[in-house]
């Protein structure tokens, strides 16, 4: 998982999550990674248009967006 955070931070690549949140609400999110902490990460989340906060421990899932056409040509 941190080799995806540290790629994604360093190609400023989106990553799709799916998260429970501290009432264990799950939401699956797409984020693009700001910051690497040891329990934390810090990331812009598209659904919320803002950066937030996610702990390492409560992403359940992570995987790359796959780029659409326009993104591989530019």
């Amino acid at each position: 998982m941190n080799q995806l955070f540290q790629k994604s931070l360093q190609d400023r690549r989106k990553l799709e999550i799916v998260y429970m949140d501290s009432e264990n609400n799950i939401t699956q999110r797409t984020v693009r990674i700001v910051k690497i902490d040891d329990d934390r990460i810090l990331a812009f989340c598209y659904s919320k248009k803002k950066v937030r906060s996610f702990k390492k421990e409560n992403i359940l899932a992570i995987h790359p967006v796959r780029l659409n056409q326009y993104e591989m040509e530019a």
